[in-house]
């Protein structure tokens, strides 16, 4: 960790959820790599919804769980929504090319990343899902000096 540079927040709802998702793509402005990690149906695709939409896509947003990629080409730039829950083996990245996606100029959001340890890079951000009752607990840590300026611009 950076400077152990973490924050965290409660939700209740989806549109919370998707509302948070907005707050960090008004301060995520250029490249870089978020993983998401937490349960099934703990809201990481519903925060990635809300990332999307906040910076302006239109259409719907869906887990790429079979695909294990959905790439959104937006008016500030590309943006990869990996989903790699599914994944049998780290080394089947290889095979699609996992490295042309994490380019420098490149915005990679990444849930379950564990399931490509070894063969995706580092994360900037790593959030975290967690139950707590009936409400979510979202963690946001910094992993990079660029993930711990991010995290400093959140409110």
């Amino acid at each position: 960790m950076v400077s152990e540079i973490k924050k965290s927040w409660h939700i209740a709802t989806a549109k919370q959820m998707e509302a948070l998702g907005a707050t960090f793509a008004s301060v995520i402005t250029d490249s870089g790599v978020i993983f998401l990690h937490g349960p099934l149906g703990a809201g990481k695709t519903t925060w990635v919804r809300g990332f999307l939409h906040a910076r302006g896509h239109t259409g719907a947003v869906k887990s790429p769980t079979y695909t294990l990629v959905e790439s959104y080409l937006l008016a500030d730039g590309l943006v990869h929504h990996f989903d790699l829950y599914r994944l049998g083996d780290p080394e089947e990245l290889e095979y699609m090319g996992i490295r042309d996606y994490f380019s420098d100029d490149m915005l990679c959001l990444v849930e379950w990343p564990e399931r490509g340890a070894g063969v995706i890079g580092r994360a900037d951000i790593e959030l975290t899902l967690s139950y707590r009752g009936s409400e979510r607990e979202l963690m946001v840590y910094a992993t990079s000096e660029k993930g711990r300026k991010i995290i400093l611009q959140m409110k």
